[in-house]
């Protein structure tokens, strides 16, 4: 296996102050490109056959013409969008003005946690390697996500034990849909080694094993757009499982991001939570109103933004949700659902938009308030 790339050039000594975090990017793999990062036995015996790397894996057939993807964000020489950094730099920090971006790659899952993992190990040297080397991130604007399968806690404790000193590791990444739920103790081991290194946990929109889309509450959904409309009740039960299962009581520093999962729905929830802890808190062994829970451990990004046809009733949920508080930016780049920064934060409460555009993606992945300038754009301070 390639060795791991830890050396950085040095900081320009031109800096230019942090207006823009981007918390969901989405790096891919050129054809052939992983294979090698995957260990054995799992390369030969699961991937290999599975001609992992050679396509893009996507269920969405009403954009299949593109993938899903925006069609300007393919390479020139052919490969996938997202699997060139230096196009993805041009888009997305030069000409859309992200000033630093959260890359959130996609671990295939598998039925087998064992598989899963040796995808999300090959994944982490590939992003190490391709995208947060000195060559590829010279201007020093990606930060990498320390992948793990999450039903596979032995392994994803030693995932994030080797990864946990990168300088340019920003966070730890999983999927929501394992079984049990999250607040099951089997998975206070990856929660233990997120607070030992001071890490947030980000849980991305995922797809099921074998291209088959995750169950809900009620089994599996019949289409795509199902899936679209509903995936957000993945990320209500790992919630209600963290808070009501005294996940936060147990690890009071433990920090989520809900990448992709939408975010209006989470105002309805705490009012049906609180109202719940309130007739029946003499049951419980939490010792806060849920809503608080939710405000001071858990984060969601805002794309997709839930766009009514009256604008003003989007300004009304942001406020009553405390978006300043809990909402982090994020495009969704290259995809063709991407938000354009420019486009987004003039729909946001003009009170909240330094925290959802930068402050809290800032202190959420403990980033860097200055980065070096950018010799092909014109911004300085």
């Amino acid at each position: 296996m390639p060795p791991i790339q830890h050396e950085q050039r040095a900081a320009a000594p031109e800096q230019v102050a942090v207006r823009v975090v981007d918390s969901d990017v989405h790096p891919v793999p050129r054809r052939g490109e992983l294979v090698e990062y995957i260990p054995e036995p799992h390369r030969s015996d699961y991937f290999l056959s599975h001609r992992v790397g050679d396509t893009i894996i996507y269920d969405a057939p009403d954009y299949a013409h593109s993938y899903a993807m925006r069609v300007d964000a393919f390479p020139a020489d052919g490969q996938f969008p997202g699997s060139d950094p230096e196009l993805a730099y041009r888009q997305l920090i030069v000409e859309a003005g992200s000033d630093i971006a959260i890359l959130e790659p996609t671990v295939r899952a598998t039925r087998l946690p064992q598989a899963t993992q040796a995808m999300a190990i090959g994944i982490n040297h590939w992003q190490a390697n391709h995208w947060l080397d000195p060559v590829n991130n010279w201007h020093q604007r990606w930060r990498g996500s320390i992948c793990v399968a999450v039903d596979d806690p032995v392994g994803a404790v030693a995932e994030i034990e080797q990864w946990a000193g990168h300088p340019y590791m920003a966070q730890i990444l999983l999927k929501a849909e394992p079984r049990p739920s999250w607040g099951d103790p089997k998975y206070d081991p990856i929660w233990a080694a997120a607070t030992r290194h001071d890490l947030v946990v980000s849980c991305h929109l995922g797809r099921g094993a074998f291209e088959t889309m995750p169950m809900s509450p009620v089994g599996f959904p019949s289409y795509n757009h199902d899936f679209m409309v509903s995936y957000s009740l993945l990320a209500a039960n790992q919630i209600m499982s963290l808070i009501f299962d005294g996940t936060f009581d147990r690890f009071p520093a433990l920090r989520f991001v809900f990448v992709e999962h939408a975010f209006t729905w989470i105002l309805p929830l705490m009012w049906r939570m609180d109202a719940i802890y309130a007739s029946r808190k003499q049951w419980m062994t939490i010792g806060r109103k849920p809503s608080e829970y939710v405000k001071d451990h858990i984060r969601f990004t805002t794309q997709p933004l839930d766009y009514p046809e009256d604008k003003t009733e989007l300004t009304r949920a942001l406020e009553w949700m405390d978006a300043g508080r809990i909402l982090l930016f994020s495009s969704d780049y290259p995809h063709w659902t991407f938000d354009d920064p420019r486009w987004l934060v003039k729909h946001l409460p003009a009170a909240a938009r330094d925290r959802v555009m930068f402050r809290n993606g800032i202190e959420t992945y403990h980033l860097p308030e200055f980065v070096p300038a950018l010799p092909d754009s014109p911004r300085r301070r």
